[in-house]
């Protein structure tokens, strides 16, 4: 992310001329340096050799699909990614949160408004983004996008790593599965709570004898506390069922 002060780099990927002018001109008129490519097949390449600080993605673009762009892009980089699109099916919307993206636009569009998502986005990248995050054995370092609890890392998705950033810089309070929705898989999807439900549970498993520290609060969603201890390996193999059946539970009451 850019220095305070520092105006960011945005990468346009878009094969329709007047659109991709369009957005240069809003950009730009920002104070953002724009780049812009109209080839599938050449864009992750220019996010490897540019390293842009916010990439707009198309979906359907010649040669290769923004789906695929996306999947390469993620395999080597964690760049902010709004997808902007004329396809506007909601497994689409789905898949292109699910693969990595932090937004996703349809076409037609109003400009200010992807300049305004834009620089939400790039806020979002930005806010503490070198401190690092703990509670109990967990660490978060944001910038080497690494988890570790005690020595071990763990293998997380982007949403996952996402979800439990927010956990962690929120720490102690209770939050929403509607705020979460907002904030970890952006303001335009509107999922089922049980999208939410489902990462915890994958968060869960995966801090293993550390997750009591995200807890279920009933009938509103989540909070991550710190004041909590590592299960015993019994327990936590024991509770896995009973905490999945808690939260099943807990989201039979809408989150407030």
């Amino acid at each position: 992310m850019p220095s305070a002060g520092e105006q960011a780099r945005i990468l346009v990927v878009e094969d329709d001329p007047s659109i991709l002018e369009l957005l240069e001109l809003y950009l730009s008129g920002q104070g953002y340096t724009v780049d812009t490519e109209s080839s599938g097949a050449k864009a992750a390449e220019m996010v490897r050799e540019g390293r842009p600080d916010l990439l707009v993605l198309d979906l359907m673009l010649p040669e290769q699909s923004g789906f695929d762009v996306l999947k390469q892009v993620r395999s080597f980089s964690q760049v902010p990614v709004i997808i902007l699109t004329a396809r506007d099916a909601e497994h689409d919307k789905i898949l292109g949160l699910e693969l990595g993206a932090d937004d996703y636009m349809t076409k037609p569009f109003s400009p200010g408004e992807l300049v305004a998502r834009a620089r939400a986005v790039l806020r979002r990248a930005s806010s503490g983004e070198s401190a690092s995050l703990q509670a109990g054995d967990v660490e978060l370092l944001p910038e080497e996008r690494v988890v570790r609890v005690g020595e071990r890392s763990l293998d997380l998705t982007p949403k996952e790593f996402e979800l439990l950033r927010y956990l962690l810089y929120n720490r102690g309070i209770a939050l929403s599965r509607e705020r979460l929705l907002e904030e970890v898989w952006g303001y335009t999807f509107y999922g089922d709570a049980r999208t939410v439900d489902a990462h915890i549970r994958q968060l869960r498993k995966k801090l293993e004898n550390w997750s009591p520290l995200i807890q279920t609060v009933w009938g509103v969603g989540y909070k991550l506390d710190p004041n909590q201890h590592p299960a015993a390996e019994a327990e936590q193999s024991d509770g896995a069922s009973g905490t999945e059946q808690s939260d099943e539970a807990a989201g039979g009451t809408p989150a407030g």
